[in-house]
């Protein structure tokens, strides 16, 4: 239904339509709700499947929002700052600080919550007046003749005349259902966004510790050799003085000078191996790869009280910000089936406008339509039966992905406890064993210098040594890599990391 009338326009008249459309333009942005966001390295094998583990998981929950960040994106950063001459004393405190504000994967899930808020934003439009306004002059000059009309006593050519036009328009959806689901599943794609952004900061946890950790043991191990080493220096100055006294046969020296070069080789290797691993901290807090650090933090130890298994898996289910995001996108896969049904529906529209023209804005009136619009699908059966089973099936896989993650939280929950039990008891086993390892090694030292017998026992006992220090210092790594485990898995990573750490 139409109408359309002329009046004689004024002016003021038409400056106060201008103003009361540019209003309700002003009122239908600000009751748009503002964007909010919330603004992991190297690994052994041990450990590695840990923190690609909780990677895939991010990566799957919000796969569907839009561009996401992939596994390898934790374990880079944008650099914040310059290299300096003096080296950088660092704590596991500032380096996961840095973490959260520097590293990639946070940033590039920050960045994908405020896409999927740009998404609700469009969908919102939908269902909120559309105002524009244009403006014309045209002239025209029209050629009767070509037409084929004559007219007797009017010339053939008409014109130049001309008509000038100011106008607003208005467009509002009165009944639209579909468009009201697609909003409402824009809005818990968002809240998802926005939850996995801050699941994503508990992963940067994981892995900025888990570096720093690495680095730590890097650096024990380090230790552990340059003992060892001044052990196997002792012992071929042993076995020398021994050769040149005429109590020891060559073969005891040139055995020591194998153990003592060994030792050498492995000074190397471990100590470019922390520089490697320094290297993979660095890109995971965005600090500049030439910048010299100094880790402040020594390996802790604290053994953690017994944890009770479904107790930690109801407190994950409240905390677990991953969970909640695919709670979230499971509400937004009901919302788009409500839409692609809803689709079938009629819809009722309304347009209007009002604006002045004339020959002159001096010389004009005003003129005004509104026009109501009710559209009813007829024949679209094949359309809405294909949406309809479109948005079912992503409903059913969101449904199943969240039974599934559920049932893998409670499962990383149980596996963290075994991994933090087991690597309690083997921080109580091989520190025992580097204690009779030593011991061993200071008794074949005793018995080779005394001349009781050659220093093949002194070798073994260097080697059992080594190899006693290497396990203590993996079953140090791996009982606080298993503790901060279970931090992600509980979903308190971020705030209570410290507590896991050092002991609960």
């Amino acid at each position: 239904m139409s109408n359309t009338r002329s009046a004689h326009y004024a002016p003021t008249s038409f400056a106060v339509l201008v103003l009361c459309l540019c209003a309700a333009a002003a009122i239908a942005q600000t009751s748009k709700p503002s964007p909010t966001a919330n603004q992991i390295g190297t690994t052994t094998p041990a450990d590695s499947s840990v923190v690609a583990g909780g990677q895939q998981q991010l990566y799957n929950a919000t796969g569907q929002n839009g561009a996401q960040p992939t596994q390898d994106s934790f374990k880079g950063s944008l650099v914040s700052g310059k290299a300096t001459d003096t080296v950088l004393d660092l704590s596991l405190d500032e380096a996961i600080q840095r973490g959260l504000r520097q590293n990639l994967g946070a940033i590039l899930q920050s960045a994908s919550a405020n896409g999927a808020n740009g998404q609700r934003l469009e969908q919102l439009q939908a269902l909120l007046p559309t105002v524009t306004a244009n403006a014309y002059i045209q002239v025209q000059q029209i050629n009767l003749a070509a037409f084929g009309l004559k007219f007797p006593g009017l010339p053939p050519i008409v014109g130049p005349f001309q008509v000038e036009d100011v106008r607003g328009y208005l467009t509002q959806n009165l009944f639209n259902i579909s468009a009201l689901q697609n909003y409402i599943a824009a809005r818990h794609n968002f809240q998802s966004a926005r939850l996995s952004a801050d699941d994503a900061r508990d992963l940067v946890v994981l892995t900025v510790g888990n570096a720093y950790l690495l680095c730590i043991a890097d650096a024990a191990r380090i230790e552990a050799v340059k003992a060892e080493l001044a052990t196997s220096k002792i012992s071929l100055d042993q076995a020398t003085a021994a050769h040149d006294a005429g109590t020891s046969p060559k073969l005891d020296v040139l055995r020591a000078e194998v153990d003592y070069q060994n030792e050498q080789q492995t000074l190397i290797s471990t100590t470019n191996q922390l520089a490697k691993d320094k290297l993979a901290l660095a890109r995971t807090i965005g600090l500049p790869l030439d910048q010299a650090i100094h880790l402040t933090d020594s390996a802790p130890y604290a053994a953690l009280s017994q944890v009770d298994p479904q107790a930690a898996f109801e407190q994950a289910l409240k905390n677990r910000k991953d969970l909640q995001a695919a709670a979230e996108t499971l509400k937004a896969a009901k919302a788009d089936k409500a839409s692609a049904y809803a689709s079938q529906f009629p819809v009722v529209k309304f347009n209007g406008d009002y604006g002045d023209q004339g020959t002159t804005f001096g010389h004009s009136h005003g003129t005004y339509s509104a026009t109501g619009e009710l559209s009813v699908p007829v024949l679209q059966i094949a359309k809405t039966r294909g949406q309809e089973q479109v948005a079912a099936s992503q409903y059913d896989q969101s449904q199943a992905r969240l039974s599934d993650q559920i049932q893998q939280v409670n499962a990383d929950i149980r596996n963290s406890i075994l991994d933090i039990q087991a690597a309690a008891k083997l921080v109580e086993a091989t520190h025992s064993n580097v204690e009779l390892a030593n011991e061993a090694l200071n008794e074949a030292q005793q018995r080779f210098h005394a001349g009781v017998s050659d220093n093949l026992p002194v070798s073994q006992a260097q080697a059992q040594t080594e190899q006693a220090n290497d396990q203590y210092i993996a079953a140090l790594y791996q009982h606080n890599v298993a503790k901060l485990s279970l931090a992600r898995a509980l979903g308190v990573a971020q705030t209570n990391y410290k507590d896991y750490l050092g002991g609960k």
